[in-house]
């Protein structure tokens, strides 16, 4: 069910995108594995560019990304096609990591197939503008809050008070030796 859902959604965006569909074209009737513990995805390239769901025994190519990669998802898709591990066709796998490097699904233009272009336009402003608010309201909590542990709870301390203790750590650690070695040759010079 998972499976055919996906495929549908990337040719969806694979109908939006000539450039790609030609450019898979040329690999038609062949088969790419995505496999990200525990999903594996067999791709098999249609004439027209498209996918269809495919067998995984008879892969070209396989792009194997471990699931402690997921995070860099949040720093862009090329930070996680540097950990994608590659066997098989290379020049399929430099194909299809092009295609899904730069395949995007354009919202704004979806929602103007069906409301028109200007309320599309509106709505989409307001998406950015309600994302925009949002990460400035859990930026000003999260500055709010380390204000707060730090000058009115003293819970959290800064970075330069504790540098500061640390060399008067340092310095007191180090008039401490001197002492007892003073004190161990004033106790030696008075039993000799």
């Amino acid at each position: 069910m998972f499976i055919p859902t996906l495929i549908t959604g990337l040719n969806r965006l694979l109908g939006d995108a000539p450039w790609a569909r030609e450019r898979l074209q040329a690999f038609a009737g062949r088969t790419a594995l995505l496999r990200l513990p525990p999903l594996d995805l067999a791709l098999l390239i249609e004439s027209d560019g498209c996918f269809s769901v495919g067998e995984a025994a008879s892969a070209d190519v396989t792009l194997e990304l471990s699931p402690a990669s997921l995070p860099k998802v949040a720093q862009g898709m090329d930070a996680l096609m540097d950990d994608i591990r590659i066997s098989g066709n290379a020049h399929l796998a430099d194909t299809l990591g092009f295609v899904l490097r730069n395949l995007r699904w354009d919202g704004e233009e979806a929602l103007a197939r069906i409301v028109g272009d200007i309320a599309a336009h509106r709505i989409f402003g307001g998406l950015r503008e309600f994302g925009a608010w949002h990460l400035k309201t859990a930026r000003n909590v999260v500055e709010n809050l380390a204000e707060y542990l730090s000058e009115e709870q003293p819970v959290l301390v800064k970075r330069f008070i504790m540098e500061e203790r640390a060399q008067a750590m340092s310095r007191l650690r180090d008039d401490l030796a001197r002492l007892e070695k003073r004190l161990s040759r004033l106790e030696s010079g008075k039993s000799a």
